[in-house]
């Protein structure tokens, strides 16, 4: 007699169940078996010691797709292999061995050219998309907001009157007054206008009642020879902590030097921009305009004062291996200019050969000035840059010098000169490193190993951060005095402290020590000296 152990019938049912579940949720397969009865011997019996019972039947199975109810592969499954293949076949419960590959084989095909023509059509639905949006301008909102704080604990008496030298006013020859205040509240726009044209504005509110244009351009990209043209007000291509965003300089306020003779440094021009194959070259020439028109969006008057300028800058040296962190950068860079040394009242426009600095740091007035130079027909400026960059160690320099050629009739001075030059050093004390773009000449933008604050951990829970610390000193010199121009001679040396929070946001301190002399009597001084504390918060985004 033919037994059966309904313990393990009911066990293998439960199997049986649960891989066509498995199955059903893998492929979507619909099986369809007849699950068989063990076979034991007439004496076996039940788990209880019971009579056996009857034998049954097989109890079919069948598992429907969980994709639409409907099957897409039919296969019998869930047999003993290992008894024989006919006593299998006797209850019929396997189709052919051949005619399951089949079955098999003509599904996987079904499936896959189901699944080509989906991602075939997924992909020309993103082509589409693509195209659309290429079709039509794009726009991204940043912007940056950089409160300052300026205190001058110790200044001498000359110092006051370069700083409130005008004899009409009753402050004249006071002293400088801390102060609080933004000095940057800027908002870009940009975006692409089609595939190779871009667009950006940029205006300055820290002063709420003229607002101050900064980039305000259109360009094109992808021209030949790795080129592109911008066509607006922008910046000229002459120093580098000048083409530096104020979001990544080490120090708050720029050197003697790139103010005094790259004075707010944008102006309205055609720009092009290229770089070698590979990088390591990058050129810049153009024409600009040399009127200010930061305030008032425009110039007026027949002297149109053109200077054309010219960089060639190259990082033969940059460490790809360890992520930028070691390079060399060396720059040269010129202007010649055009000015109307002969303006004069009648004129709409000013005469712009002038150079004037402040002191390193927020001043009233620009505390070196030689005033609009009259007579004043060409000049010419040569300046030379460099970056070494070790690890987090960076050291910077840059040189500058000016030839101005005058005409009219004596005592004007027929040739003139000025030149300035700084160096710092900077140390990241927590090991990053600044970052430099090779497509640009300039350095980039500090990441911190930890931000500043509460982080996660990988493991789970928390970590406190303390963000990036960094220190610099920097040595600054102008000379602005030549002939029967009494600009002065200025000396500063800065130190730095920059705590960065984030990539976007950073804590700056400077202390600034400084020496004019040689300049130009105001209120009967030639010279002084001065200190002057600032600090920073800045955040951009």
């Amino acid at each position: 007699m033919d037994d059966r152990n309904p313990f393990l019938l009911n066990t293998l049912r439960c199997l049986a169940a649960l891989c066509a579940v498995v199955l059903a949720l893998n492929g979507a397969v619909v099986i369809q078996a007849a699950v068989p009865l063990p076979h034991s011997s007439p004496a076996s019996q039940n788990t209880f010691g019971s009579t056996p019972e009857p034998k049954q039947p097989p109890l079919p199975l069948r598992q429907e797709s969980l994709l639409g109810g409907h099957s897409v592969w039919n296969a019998a499954t869930f047999r003993d292999d290992a008894r024989p293949k006919e006593e299998r076949s006797e209850v019929g419960e396997t189709l052919s061995d051949d005619t399951l590959d089949r079955s098999r084989s003509d599904d996987f095909d079904s499936r896959l050219k189901k699944l080509e023509e989906e991602w075939a059509k997924q992909q020309k639905q993103l082509a589409q998309t693509i195209a659309k949006k290429k079709s039509k301008p794009t726009y991204q909102l940043n912007g940056r907001i950089h409160a300052d704080y300026w205190a001058f604990p110790e200044t001498s008496p000359g110092i006051g009157f370069f700083e409130h030298p005008l004899p009409a006013l009753a402050n004249f020859g006071v002293d400088p007054e801390d102060r609080f205040g933004f000095r940057r509240v800027r908002i870009e726009m940009k975006g692409d206008a089609l595939e190779t044209m871009y667009w950006r504005m940029q205006i300055d509110f820290a002063d709420p009642e003229t607002a101050s244009i900064k980039d305000v351009f259109i360009g094109f990209r992808e021209l030949p020879g790795y080129q592109k043209l911008q066509i607006g007000h922008q910046k000229r291509p002459l120093g580098l902590d000048a083409l530096n965003s104020s979001k990544t300089n080490v120090f708050l306020e720029r050197p003697f030097v790139i103010d005094a003779f790259n004075e707010d440094i944008r102006r309205l021009g055609i720009l092009m921009q290229g770089n070698s194959e590979d990088e390591r070259y990058l050129w810049q020439y153009g024409v600009f305009n040399m009127e200010n028109l930061a305030t008032d969006g425009k110039y007026l008057g027949d002297s149109y004062q053109l200077s054309g300028n010219a960089r060639l800058a190259s990082s033969p040296w940059y460490d790809e291996a360890s992520g930028g962190r070691n390079y060399f950068h060396w720059a040269i860079a010129g202007m010649l200019a055009h000015p109307d040394g002969n303006a004069d009242a009648t004129d709409s426009n000013s005469n712009e050969a002038r150079f004037r600095t402040r002191p390193e740091a927020r001043s009233s007035s620009r505390w070196l000035d030689t005033g609009r130079i009259a007579g004043a027909r060409w000049y010419e400026t040569l300046g030379l840059e460099s970056i070494l960059n070790i690890g987090p160690l960076q050291i910077v320099g840059e040189y500058q010098h000016s030839w101005l050629q005058r005409d009219g009739p004596p005592p004007l001075q027929p040739d003139l000169q000025f030149h300035g030059w700084y160096l710092y050093a900077n140390y990241i004390l927590t090991g990053e490193h600044i970052p430099y773009t090779r497509s640009s000449g300039t350095i980039g933008r500090l990441i911190p190993f930890r931000n500043f604050g509460l982080v996660d951990r990988c493991g789970g829970g928390s970590g406190r951060g303390w963000g990036a610390w960094g220190v610099g000193v920097r040595c600054s010199t102008i000379d602005l005095s030549d002939g029967d121009i009494g600009g002065g001679e200025g000396e500063s040396w800065t130190a730095a402290l920059n705590w960065y929070w984030t990539p976007y946001a950073r804590l700056q301190f400077n202390a600034i020590y400084g020496e004019i002399d040689n300049h130009a009597p105001v209120g009967g001084f030639t010279g002084g000296h001065y200190t002057i504390i600032g600090t920073r918060a800045a955040i951009d985004f």
